[in-house]
């Protein structure tokens, strides 16, 4: 806009050269899709798309072309080619389907939750000032949590968010209390949450409190 502005003060009326100048490579600010098409003399860039199914069904059509030919159509630049595919990574939580066509040009792999010493390692990791006692309750809490019909099983990012939390709170193991303040940290729909109160509530801290 400032060079159309700056070339309509100066008097240039000659709209097939601005359009020219305006439309060029010095104008296009190349977001991660592009980059990922460009060549890196690292050797064949890495492109992650993160929770597919958060995206309209619009932006996953535009990646047929990339993921089929490794290419971008810009009408008014032309045809942006990888002189190497990127290795292109897709996440999906399912909250929608991905459509077929895509799903082709993919390869399939299922990434479930992290068994009991997995999670606590991560917990360990992520939040180094948490007990070893709190660290061991908070994941057998959680693993407990998934065995839960619930409408939004607790993930990773929320186990460490409740450790994180209960951490701040000084909290040195898992009491019915505690747990009941902090519930919302694990769990993110209010029936999920109303449906682990009295009984299931006091049984699974006693499971996970047990060892």
């Amino acid at each position: 806009m400032i060079a159309i502005r700056l070339a309509e003060a100066a008097g240039d009326s000659d709209r097939d050269q601005l359009t020219s100048d305006i439309f060029a490579d010095r104008y296009l600010i190349k977001r991660p899709l592009l980059q990922a098409l460009e060549p890196d003399i690292n050797g064949a860039p890495v492109l992650l798309i993160d929770e597919l199914d958060r995206a309209d069904e619009a932006f996953e059509a535009y990646l047929l072309e990339i993921l089929s030919d490794f290419q971008v159509t810009i009408p008014e630049l032309g045809t942006v080619k990888a002189p190497s595919p990127p290795i292109v990574i897709i996440t999906s939580n399912r909250t929608r389907e991905i459509h077929d066509a895509l799903k082709r040009r993919c390869l399939y792999h299922w990434v479930d939750y992290p068994a009991a010493d997995r999670e606590l390692a991560i917990v360990k990791s992520r939040v180094p000032g948490i007990s070893a006692k709190l660290s061991e309750q908070v994941v057998a809490f959680v693993q407990k949590l998934r065995d839960q019909d619930f409408y939004k099983s607790p993930g990773v990012a929320e186990t460490i968010d409740w450790a994180t939390a209960l951490t701040e709170l000084d909290a040195r193991s898992l009491t019915p209390q505690m747990v009941g303040d902090t519930l919302g940290a694990l769990l993110k729909y209010q029936d999920d949450i109303q449906r682990m109160q009295g009984d299931l509530l006091t049984k699974t801290i006693k499971d996970a409190t047990s060892h």
